[in-house]
């Protein structure tokens, strides 16, 4: 099995499209870095710490971008943002397949305080821009660093996010979490209790994931291409109607899930028997272990 978690960004390019397809724009030998960086005798990186480029995907042309956090965390700065700006807008113009982010990041860069806050905010209305013009967004995450932050609404905004169980989502870090409100709040050295809430099991059973993946290039792979043909063809414009709509699913999970403490127990409540086996599963037993509840539910539904 080829670790989709072990591997850096640029593995993970070359893994996931066809063989010697992926080629980069703007790379390393251009040295193009982060203008704030320098001022603050911070450590530059070439590529600012993200990969662009275009490839084939099962002989299907498409854009693609891979986050490497092994550099700042895969924290988001104005040159980084803008090389992914770039990249969909390009996407629009040229009316590619889709567009595949390859998303590990702790959020914006600290060192670039609004200018990486300014970045995320466009790279978020450029992904809206290009679900709109038709060419869907796919987001992949499964690195050691999760997806975090204002990089966690992107992900969001996309049409269909494929995540590994190792691969984490949420707006903020549990140490984030931990700092603002207390250990009580949220135990950041509880890692168990740290992919019970963020971890990609958890996202899939709230619905905030389309696919669950086990660690492995070639289950991304495959899962990133079966998700162009899900993706509505027509593009996804953001209007008034799913604003409400998506605020009215936020406000019913609240009222659902607002006083649970533990995600055993929303799993429990949204109909998983034997929640406490799902930390266990992998991924293709736990996809069954779902369908098999969601087709007792709705039989249970029937009877009634």
């Amino acid at each position: 099995m080829n670790s989709y978690l072990e591997a850096n960004a640029r593995e993970r390019l070359r893994h996931l499209l066809d063989r010697q397809s992926f080629n980069e724009f703007l790379p390393p030998s251009q040295r193009i870095v982060s203008p704030h960086l320098a001022q603050l005798d911070a450590p530059v990186a070439f590529d600012d710490g993200v990969i662009i480029g275009q490839g084939f995907l099962h002989g299907q042309r498409v854009l693609a971008a891979a986050q490497e956090g092994g550099f700042m965390g895969g924290a988001v700065g104005e040159v980084h943002g803008a090389k992914l700006v770039g990249l969909l807008q390009r996407a629009v113009t040229e009316q590619v397949v889709a567009v595949i982010l390859l998303l590990e990041t702790g959020g914006v860069r600290l060192h670039e305080a609004n200018a990486g806050l300014i970045a995320v905010s466009e790279v978020m209305r450029a992904v809206l821009q290009t679900r709109a013009a038709g060419v869907p967004v796919i987001v992949l995450i499964g690195g050691s660093n999760g997806c975090f932050g204002g990089m966690g609404i992107v992900a969001r905004c996309a049409n269909f996010i494929v995540m590994s169980e190792e691969g984490r989502l949420a707006m903020s870090g549990p140490e984030v979490i931990e700092t603002a409100s207390g250990v009580e709040e949220f135990d950041a050295r509880d890692r168990a209790l740290v992919w019970r809430t963020t971890g990609g099991k958890h996202r899939y059973l709230l619905g905030d994931c389309q696919a669950i993946v086990a660690d492995d290039m070639d289950a991304f792979r495959q899962a990133a291409s079966a998700a162009i043909p899900a993706c509505p063809a027509a593009g996804v414009p953001l209007t008034l109607a799913e604003l409400e709509a998506e605020q009215a699913m936020l406000a019913a999970r609240l009222q659902d899930f607002g006083t649970q403490t533990e995600p055993m127990d929303i799993w429990r409540r949204i109909g998983i028997e034997d929640p406490h086996l799902v930390p266990m599963l992998e991924a293709t037993e736990f996809t069954r272990l779902v369908s098999n509840s969601v087709a007792r539910a709705a039989a249970q539904q029937g009877v009634s």
